[in-house]
Protein backbone atom coordinates (compact mmCIF):
# COMPACT_ATOMS: atom_id res chain seq x y z
CA UNK A 1 0.00 0.00 0.00
CA UNK A 2 2.82 2.40 0.84
CA UNK A 3 4.30 1.80 -2.63
CA UNK A 4 0.96 2.65 -4.19
CA UNK A 5 0.79 5.87 -2.18
CA UNK A 6 4.29 6.88 -3.24
CA UNK A 7 3.51 6.28 -6.91
CA UNK A 8 0.43 8.45 -6.59
CA UNK A 9 2.36 11.21 -4.86
CA UNK A 10 4.98 11.26 -7.61
CA UNK A 11 2.50 11.42 -10.47
CA UNK A 12 -0.20 13.79 -9.22
CA UNK A 13 0.12 17.36 -8.03
CA UNK A 14 -3.37 18.77 -8.26
CA UNK A 15 -5.95 16.11 -8.98
CA UNK A 16 -8.15 16.88 -5.99
CA UNK A 17 -11.44 18.64 -6.39
CA UNK A 18 -11.84 17.76 -10.06
CA UNK A 19 -15.49 16.88 -9.57
CA UNK A 20 -16.20 19.67 -7.11
CA UNK A 21 -16.87 22.33 -9.73
CA UNK A 22 -19.94 24.28 -10.84
CA UNK A 23 -19.69 22.71 -14.29
CA UNK A 24 -19.96 19.22 -12.81
CA UNK A 25 -23.11 20.27 -10.96
CA UNK A 26 -24.59 21.65 -14.16
CA UNK A 27 -23.75 18.44 -16.00
CA UNK A 28 -25.32 16.32 -13.25
CA UNK A 29 -28.55 18.30 -13.42
CA UNK A 30 -28.57 18.28 -17.22
CA UNK A 31 -28.05 14.52 -17.24
CA UNK A 32 -31.06 14.14 -14.97
CA UNK A 33 -33.11 16.28 -17.35
CA UNK A 34 -34.81 18.11 -14.51
CA UNK A 35 -34.36 21.79 -15.32
CA UNK A 36 -33.93 23.53 -18.63
CA UNK A 37 -32.88 27.02 -17.61
CA UNK A 38 -30.37 28.36 -15.11
CA UNK A 39 -32.64 31.30 -14.36
CA UNK A 40 -34.51 29.05 -11.92
CA UNK A 41 -31.41 28.91 -9.72
CA UNK A 42 -31.01 32.64 -9.13
CA UNK A 43 -30.87 33.50 -5.41
CA UNK A 44 -33.62 35.97 -4.53
CA UNK A 45 -33.66 35.95 -0.72
CA UNK A 46 -31.72 34.74 2.36
CA UNK A 47 -33.04 34.64 5.91
CA UNK A 48 -31.27 33.51 9.10
CA UNK A 49 -32.70 32.32 12.41
CA UNK A 50 -30.83 31.57 15.66
CA UNK A 51 -32.12 28.90 18.01
CA UNK A 52 -30.94 27.72 21.42
CA UNK A 53 -30.95 23.96 21.94
CA UNK A 54 -30.78 22.05 25.21
CA UNK A 55 -28.55 19.06 25.89
CA UNK A 56 -29.92 15.76 27.09
CA UNK A 57 -29.42 15.33 30.88
CA UNK A 58 -26.42 12.94 30.77
CA UNK A 59 -24.21 14.84 28.29
CA UNK A 60 -25.36 18.13 29.85
CA UNK A 61 -23.31 17.40 32.98
CA UNK A 62 -20.08 17.49 30.99
CA UNK A 63 -20.98 19.81 28.12
CA UNK A 64 -21.87 22.54 30.62
CA UNK A 65 -18.34 22.27 31.95
CA UNK A 66 -16.55 23.31 28.76
CA UNK A 67 -19.00 23.78 25.89
CA UNK A 68 -22.15 25.60 27.03
CA UNK A 69 -21.96 27.66 23.82
CA UNK A 70 -22.68 24.64 21.59
CA UNK A 71 -26.36 25.27 22.34
CA UNK A 72 -26.54 28.04 19.73
CA UNK A 73 -27.15 27.17 16.12
CA UNK A 74 -28.28 29.22 13.14
CA UNK A 75 -30.55 28.14 10.29
CA UNK A 76 -30.13 29.76 6.91
CA UNK A 77 -33.02 29.72 4.41
CA UNK A 78 -32.15 30.46 0.77
CA UNK A 79 -34.99 31.06 -1.69
CA UNK A 80 -34.36 30.71 -5.42
CA UNK A 81 -36.23 32.12 -8.40
CA UNK A 82 -37.85 28.70 -8.71
CA UNK A 83 -39.65 29.72 -5.47
CA UNK A 84 -37.98 26.74 -3.78
CA UNK A 85 -36.25 27.27 -0.42
CA UNK A 86 -33.22 25.35 0.81
CA UNK A 87 -32.06 25.27 4.42
CA UNK A 88 -28.62 24.98 5.99
CA UNK A 89 -27.21 25.06 9.52
CA UNK A 90 -24.25 26.67 11.28
CA UNK A 91 -23.32 25.68 14.82
CA UNK A 92 -22.32 29.25 15.62
CA UNK A 93 -19.43 28.68 18.04
CA UNK A 94 -17.98 25.47 16.63
CA UNK A 95 -17.73 25.64 12.88
CA UNK A 96 -15.25 25.98 10.05
CA UNK A 97 -17.06 29.11 8.86
CA UNK A 98 -19.91 31.36 10.06
CA UNK A 99 -21.72 33.07 7.14
CA UNK A 100 -21.13 36.81 7.33
CA UNK A 101 -23.55 39.56 6.33
CA UNK A 102 -21.28 40.26 3.38
CA UNK A 103 -21.40 36.62 2.26
CA UNK A 104 -25.19 36.66 2.39
CA UNK A 105 -25.37 39.86 0.33
CA UNK A 106 -22.86 38.48 -2.19
CA UNK A 107 -25.09 35.60 -3.33
CA UNK A 108 -28.26 37.63 -3.93
CA UNK A 109 -28.97 37.83 -7.65
CA UNK A 110 -26.39 35.16 -8.51
CA UNK A 111 -26.86 31.62 -9.74
CA UNK A 112 -26.71 29.16 -6.85
CA UNK A 113 -25.01 26.76 -9.27
CA UNK A 114 -22.15 29.21 -9.62
CA UNK A 115 -21.58 30.08 -5.96
CA UNK A 116 -22.51 26.96 -3.99
CA UNK A 117 -19.03 25.43 -4.15
CA UNK A 118 -17.45 28.50 -2.52
CA UNK A 119 -16.41 27.40 0.97
CA UNK A 120 -15.82 31.03 1.94
CA UNK A 121 -19.59 31.48 2.21
CA UNK A 122 -19.67 29.56 5.48
CA UNK A 123 -21.40 26.40 6.66
CA UNK A 124 -25.12 27.18 6.77
CA UNK A 125 -25.22 29.35 3.66
CA UNK A 126 -23.36 26.82 1.53
CA UNK A 127 -25.50 23.97 2.84
CA UNK A 128 -28.69 25.90 2.07
CA UNK A 129 -27.56 26.61 -1.49
CA UNK A 130 -26.94 22.92 -2.14
CA UNK A 131 -30.30 22.04 -0.61
CA UNK A 132 -32.12 24.64 -2.73
CA UNK A 133 -30.42 23.51 -5.94
CA UNK A 134 -31.19 19.87 -5.25
CA UNK A 135 -34.83 20.62 -4.48
CA UNK A 136 -35.19 22.78 -7.59
CA UNK A 137 -33.61 20.14 -9.80
CA UNK A 138 -35.47 17.31 -8.09
CA UNK A 139 -32.25 15.45 -7.23
CA UNK A 140 -30.49 14.57 -3.94
CA UNK A 141 -27.48 16.64 -2.96
CA UNK A 142 -25.19 13.65 -3.46
CA UNK A 143 -26.06 13.71 -7.18
CA UNK A 144 -24.60 17.24 -7.32
CA UNK A 145 -21.34 16.02 -5.78
CA UNK A 146 -20.41 12.86 -7.65
CA UNK A 147 -21.32 9.25 -8.22
CA UNK A 148 -23.08 7.56 -5.34
CA UNK A 149 -20.89 4.70 -4.10
CA UNK A 150 -22.51 3.93 -0.73
CA UNK A 151 -26.19 3.34 -0.01
CA UNK A 152 -25.52 3.51 3.71
CA UNK A 153 -22.85 5.27 5.74
CA UNK A 154 -21.61 4.75 9.34
CA UNK A 155 -22.44 7.16 12.18
CA UNK A 156 -20.89 7.47 15.62
CA UNK A 157 -22.31 8.69 18.95
CA UNK A 158 -20.30 11.49 20.58
CA UNK A 159 -19.84 13.08 23.98
CA UNK A 160 -17.06 15.15 25.49
CA UNK A 161 -14.90 13.56 28.22
CA UNK A 162 -17.12 12.56 31.09
CA UNK A 163 -17.31 10.44 34.21
CA UNK A 164 -16.89 6.68 33.89
CA UNK A 165 -20.51 6.15 34.93
CA UNK A 166 -21.85 8.61 32.37
CA UNK A 167 -19.60 7.23 29.64
CA UNK A 168 -20.95 3.74 30.25
CA UNK A 169 -24.49 5.10 30.23
CA UNK A 170 -23.96 6.90 26.91
CA UNK A 171 -22.40 3.82 25.29
CA UNK A 172 -25.39 1.73 26.37
CA UNK A 173 -27.81 4.39 25.09
CA UNK A 174 -25.97 4.56 21.76
CA UNK A 175 -26.03 0.79 21.34
CA UNK A 176 -29.75 0.66 22.12
CA UNK A 177 -30.33 3.34 19.46
CA UNK A 178 -28.59 1.24 16.79
CA UNK A 179 -25.14 2.79 16.92
CA UNK A 180 -22.02 0.63 16.94
CA UNK A 181 -19.46 3.33 17.74
CA UNK A 182 -18.89 5.91 20.48
CA UNK A 183 -16.35 8.71 20.32
CA UNK A 184 -15.12 10.68 23.31
CA UNK A 185 -12.11 12.55 24.70
CA UNK A 186 -9.17 11.17 26.67
CA UNK A 187 -8.20 13.62 29.40
CA UNK A 188 -5.85 13.54 32.43
CA UNK A 189 -8.58 14.80 34.76
CA UNK A 190 -10.53 11.54 34.37
CA UNK A 191 -9.45 7.98 35.15
CA UNK A 192 -9.27 6.58 31.63
CA UNK A 193 -8.86 3.00 32.86
CA UNK A 194 -12.05 3.25 34.90
CA UNK A 195 -13.87 4.84 31.97
CA UNK A 196 -12.95 1.94 29.68
CA UNK A 197 -13.66 -0.67 32.34
CA UNK A 198 -17.25 0.50 32.91
CA UNK A 199 -17.99 1.41 29.28
CA UNK A 200 -16.86 -1.94 27.88
CA UNK A 201 -18.99 -3.74 30.47
CA UNK A 202 -22.03 -1.92 29.05
CA UNK A 203 -21.68 -2.93 25.38
CA UNK A 204 -20.69 -6.04 23.38
CA UNK A 205 -17.22 -6.55 21.93
CA UNK A 206 -18.37 -5.55 18.43
CA UNK A 207 -19.33 -2.07 19.66
CA UNK A 208 -16.36 0.26 19.14
CA UNK A 209 -14.98 3.07 21.30
CA UNK A 210 -12.73 5.78 19.87
CA UNK A 211 -10.67 8.08 22.07
CA UNK A 212 -9.57 11.58 21.01
CA UNK A 213 -6.61 12.74 23.10
CA UNK A 214 -6.03 16.11 21.40
CA UNK A 215 -2.26 15.71 21.98
CA UNK A 216 -2.60 15.26 25.77
CA UNK A 217 -0.45 12.10 25.83
CA UNK A 218 2.35 14.54 24.89
CA UNK A 219 4.94 12.04 23.60
CA UNK A 220 4.96 8.48 22.26
CA UNK A 221 7.18 7.35 25.14
CA UNK A 222 4.77 8.69 27.77
CA UNK A 223 1.61 7.69 25.98
CA UNK A 224 2.29 4.16 24.78
CA UNK A 225 1.85 2.47 28.20
CA UNK A 226 -1.64 4.01 28.38
CA UNK A 227 -2.48 3.18 24.77
CA UNK A 228 -1.36 -0.42 25.17
CA UNK A 229 -3.31 -0.75 28.42
CA UNK A 230 -6.65 0.44 27.05
CA UNK A 231 -5.94 -1.26 23.74
CA UNK A 232 -6.50 -4.61 25.43
CA UNK A 233 -10.26 -4.06 25.26
CA UNK A 234 -11.75 -5.47 22.03
CA UNK A 235 -14.00 -2.41 21.79
CA UNK A 236 -11.04 -0.01 21.44
CA UNK A 237 -10.88 0.93 17.78
CA UNK A 238 -9.32 4.37 17.07
CA UNK A 239 -6.96 6.77 18.84
CA UNK A 240 -7.27 10.32 17.52
CA UNK A 241 -4.31 12.73 17.79
CA UNK A 242 -2.69 10.95 20.76
CA UNK A 243 0.33 13.29 20.60
CA UNK A 244 1.04 16.45 18.57
CA UNK A 245 0.37 15.66 14.92
CA UNK A 246 3.53 17.47 13.85
CA UNK A 247 5.56 14.75 15.63
CA UNK A 248 5.72 12.44 12.63
CA UNK A 249 8.33 10.13 14.14
CA UNK A 250 6.42 9.79 17.42
CA UNK A 251 3.12 9.09 15.71
CA UNK A 252 4.75 6.50 13.48
CA UNK A 253 6.13 4.81 16.62
CA UNK A 254 2.59 4.65 18.02
CA UNK A 255 1.24 3.20 14.77
CA UNK A 256 3.94 0.54 14.84
CA UNK A 257 3.40 -0.31 18.52
CA UNK A 258 -0.38 -0.75 18.65
CA UNK A 259 -3.02 -2.66 16.70
CA UNK A 260 -5.50 0.19 17.31
CA UNK A 261 -6.07 2.58 14.40
CA UNK A 262 -4.55 6.05 14.71
CA UNK A 263 -6.41 9.04 13.21
CA UNK A 264 -5.23 12.57 12.50
CA UNK A 265 -7.06 15.71 11.46
CA UNK A 266 -6.49 16.17 7.73
CA UNK A 267 -3.95 18.92 7.01
CA UNK A 268 -1.11 18.61 9.57
CA UNK A 269 1.28 17.08 8.68
CA UNK A 270 0.54 17.55 5.00
CA UNK A 271 -1.56 14.68 3.66
CA UNK A 272 1.31 13.80 1.35
CA UNK A 273 3.71 13.46 4.28
CA UNK A 274 1.19 11.31 6.11
CA UNK A 275 0.79 9.00 3.11
CA UNK A 276 4.56 8.88 2.62
CA UNK A 277 5.50 8.13 6.23
CA UNK A 278 2.53 6.07 7.43
CA UNK A 279 2.30 8.11 10.66
CA UNK A 280 -1.43 7.41 10.96
CA UNK A 281 -4.00 4.98 9.59
CA UNK A 282 -6.65 7.47 8.50
CA UNK A 283 -8.05 10.96 8.82
CA UNK A 284 -10.65 13.20 10.39
CA UNK A 285 -12.15 15.30 7.58
CA UNK A 286 -14.33 18.39 7.87
CA UNK A 287 -14.86 21.96 6.57
CA UNK A 288 -16.74 23.03 3.44
CA UNK A 289 -17.96 21.11 0.41
CA UNK A 290 -14.97 21.80 -1.84
CA UNK A 291 -12.44 20.97 0.87
CA UNK A 292 -14.37 17.83 1.79
CA UNK A 293 -14.47 16.57 -1.77
CA UNK A 294 -10.77 17.30 -2.26
CA UNK A 295 -9.81 15.48 0.93
CA UNK A 296 -12.10 12.60 0.06
CA UNK A 297 -10.56 12.14 -3.38
CA UNK A 298 -7.07 12.26 -1.89
CA UNK A 299 -7.98 9.55 0.61
CA UNK A 300 -9.42 7.44 -2.18
CA UNK A 301 -6.22 7.70 -4.20
CA UNK A 302 -4.00 6.72 -1.26
CA UNK A 303 -6.48 4.16 0.08
CA UNK A 304 -6.81 5.68 3.55
CA UNK A 305 -10.12 5.75 5.46
CA UNK A 306 -11.53 8.78 7.24
CA UNK A 307 -14.53 9.91 9.18
CA UNK A 308 -16.61 12.97 8.37
CA UNK A 309 -16.68 15.50 11.21
CA UNK A 310 -19.53 17.92 10.54
CA UNK A 311 -21.05 19.09 13.81
CA UNK A 312 -24.53 20.43 14.53
CA UNK A 313 -28.09 19.27 15.01
CA UNK A 314 -29.98 16.85 12.76
CA UNK A 315 -29.74 18.91 9.55
CA UNK A 316 -25.94 18.92 9.67
CA UNK A 317 -25.99 15.16 10.25
CA UNK A 318 -28.23 14.79 7.18
CA UNK A 319 -25.80 16.95 5.17
CA UNK A 320 -22.99 14.64 6.28
CA UNK A 321 -24.92 11.60 5.00
CA UNK A 322 -24.78 13.06 1.50
CA UNK A 323 -20.97 13.16 1.54
CA UNK A 324 -20.92 9.67 3.00
CA UNK A 325 -22.76 8.52 -0.10
CA UNK A 326 -20.21 9.78 -2.63
CA UNK A 327 -16.84 9.57 -0.86
CA UNK A 328 -15.41 6.08 -1.20
CA UNK A 329 -13.16 6.14 1.86
CA UNK A 330 -15.66 7.59 4.35
CA UNK A 331 -15.61 4.20 6.05
CA UNK A 332 -15.08 5.27 9.65
CA UNK A 333 -18.19 6.38 11.60
CA UNK A 334 -19.04 10.06 11.11
CA UNK A 335 -19.09 12.47 14.05
CA UNK A 336 -22.03 14.90 13.89
CA UNK A 337 -22.88 15.29 17.61
CA UNK A 338 -26.64 15.72 17.00
CA UNK A 339 -27.22 13.03 19.64
CA UNK A 340 -26.24 15.55 22.32
CA UNK A 341 -29.49 17.45 22.08
CA UNK A 342 -32.99 16.89 23.40
CA UNK A 343 -34.29 17.51 19.87
CA UNK A 344 -32.57 17.09 16.51
CA UNK A 345 -35.01 19.62 14.97
CA UNK A 346 -36.01 17.24 12.16
CA UNK A 347 -39.58 16.23 11.38
CA UNK A 348 -38.32 12.67 10.87
CA UNK A 349 -35.24 11.59 12.87
CA UNK A 350 -32.21 9.96 11.29
CA UNK A 351 -32.34 6.26 12.06
CA UNK A 352 -29.30 4.06 12.59
CA UNK A 353 -29.27 0.27 12.29
CA UNK A 354 -26.18 -1.79 13.06
CA UNK A 355 -24.17 1.43 13.02
CA UNK A 356 -25.30 2.46 9.53
CA UNK A 357 -27.72 5.09 8.25
CA UNK A 358 -29.30 5.23 4.80
CA UNK A 359 -28.02 7.88 2.39
CA UNK A 360 -31.25 9.70 1.43
CA UNK A 361 -32.27 9.91 -2.24
CA UNK A 362 -34.98 12.51 -1.72
CA UNK A 363 -34.42 15.93 -3.38
CA UNK A 364 -32.00 18.24 -1.62
CA UNK A 365 -30.51 17.22 1.72
CA UNK A 366 -33.39 14.80 2.13
CA UNK A 367 -34.75 15.85 5.53
CA UNK A 368 -37.15 18.56 6.70
CA UNK A 369 -36.69 20.99 9.57
CA UNK A 370 -39.38 21.04 12.26
CA UNK A 371 -40.45 24.65 11.84
CA UNK A 372 -42.63 24.61 14.95
CA UNK A 373 -39.61 23.62 17.06
CA UNK A 374 -37.46 26.27 15.40
CA UNK A 375 -40.06 28.93 16.21
CA UNK A 376 -40.30 27.69 19.80
CA UNK A 377 -36.54 27.72 20.35
CA UNK A 378 -35.77 30.93 18.46
CA UNK A 379 -33.57 33.43 20.33
CA UNK A 380 -31.68 36.58 19.60
CA UNK A 381 -28.20 35.77 18.31
CA UNK A 382 -25.61 36.43 21.05
CA UNK A 383 -23.27 39.32 20.31
CA UNK A 384 -20.31 37.20 21.46
CA UNK A 385 -19.69 33.60 22.42
CA UNK A 386 -21.55 32.88 25.69
CA UNK A 387 -19.04 32.16 28.46
CA UNK A 388 -20.80 31.94 31.84
CA UNK A 389 -18.64 31.60 35.00
CA UNK A 390 -17.70 27.98 35.62
CA UNK A 391 -15.53 26.28 38.23
CA UNK A 392 -14.29 22.71 37.87
CA UNK A 393 -13.12 20.53 40.74
CA UNK A 394 -10.74 17.63 40.05
CA UNK A 395 -10.28 15.08 42.84
CA UNK A 396 -7.48 12.51 42.82
CA UNK A 397 -7.23 9.13 44.54
CA UNK A 398 -5.09 10.53 47.37
CA UNK A 399 -7.76 13.13 48.16
CA UNK A 400 -5.88 16.09 46.69
CA UNK A 401 -7.91 18.60 44.66
CA UNK A 402 -7.38 20.99 41.78
CA UNK A 403 -9.64 23.79 40.60
CA UNK A 404 -9.97 25.20 37.09
CA UNK A 405 -12.04 28.18 35.95
CA UNK A 406 -13.02 29.25 32.46
CA UNK A 407 -10.74 32.05 31.31
CA UNK A 408 -12.31 33.43 28.16
CA UNK A 409 -10.73 30.84 25.85
CA UNK A 410 -12.54 27.82 24.40
CA UNK A 411 -9.94 25.16 25.18
CA UNK A 412 -8.93 26.41 28.61
CA UNK A 413 -8.68 22.94 30.15
CA UNK A 414 -7.09 21.33 27.10
CA UNK A 415 -4.46 24.07 26.85
CA UNK A 416 -3.60 23.64 30.51
CA UNK A 417 -3.22 19.88 30.04
CA UNK A 418 -0.92 20.29 27.05
CA UNK A 419 1.14 22.76 29.10
CA UNK A 420 1.61 20.08 31.78
CA UNK A 421 -0.47 21.82 34.45
CA UNK A 422 -2.39 18.70 35.47
CA UNK A 423 -0.94 15.46 36.87
CA UNK A 424 -0.41 13.03 33.99
CA UNK A 425 -3.28 10.53 33.68
CA UNK A 426 -3.47 9.40 37.29
CA UNK A 427 -5.77 6.55 38.21
CA UNK A 428 -8.68 7.63 40.35
CA UNK A 429 -8.96 11.12 38.84
CA UNK A 430 -12.49 12.55 38.63
CA UNK A 431 -13.75 15.99 37.59
CA UNK A 432 -17.06 17.73 38.08
CA UNK A 433 -18.59 21.14 37.55
CA UNK A 434 -18.83 22.84 40.92
CA UNK A 435 -22.11 24.74 41.13
CA UNK A 436 -21.95 28.34 42.29
CA UNK A 437 -23.51 28.21 45.75
CA UNK A 438 -22.96 31.91 46.33
CA UNK A 439 -20.38 31.28 49.03
CA UNK A 440 -17.22 33.35 49.52
CA UNK A 441 -15.17 30.15 49.05
CA UNK A 442 -16.63 29.48 45.59
CA UNK A 443 -15.96 33.07 44.55
CA UNK A 444 -12.41 32.97 45.92
CA UNK A 445 -11.61 29.67 44.17
CA UNK A 446 -13.12 30.87 40.92
CA UNK A 447 -11.29 34.21 40.86
CA UNK A 448 -7.95 32.71 41.85
CA UNK A 449 -8.08 29.79 39.40
CA UNK A 450 -9.26 32.11 36.61
CA UNK A 451 -6.30 34.37 37.31
CA UNK A 452 -3.59 31.74 37.92
CA UNK A 453 -4.80 28.74 35.91
CA UNK A 454 -5.45 25.35 37.51
CA UNK A 455 -4.66 25.61 41.23
CA UNK A 456 -4.31 23.20 44.10
CA UNK A 457 -6.42 23.99 47.15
Amino acid sequence: MLSHRRNFLRTSAAFVGALALPNFTRQAISADGAVASEKHFEVVDVKRTTVKLEYRPVPRRSMDRELPHWRYTEFCDVRLKSNVTGTGETLLYYTWGVPSDEAVKSVIGKSALEVMWDDNLGAGLQMALFDAVGRTAGVPVHALMGRKVHNTTPLSWWNIDTSAVDMASECATAYKAGYMSYKTKGRPWFDIDRQMELATDAVPDRFKIDMDFNNTLLTAEQGLPILKRIGKYPQTDIYESPIPQSDIEGNRAIVDATHVNVAMHYGTPTPRDVARTGCCDGFVVGRGASDLMSAGHFCEEVEMPFWLQLVGSGLTAAWSLQFGGVLQQSRWPAVNCHQLYETDLLTTPITVKQGMSKVPDRPGIGYEIDRDQVAKLKVKRPATRPDPPRLMETIFADGSKMYTANNGKVNFMLNAANDGKYPYYKKGAHTQLLANDGSPRWKQLYERSRREGPIQA
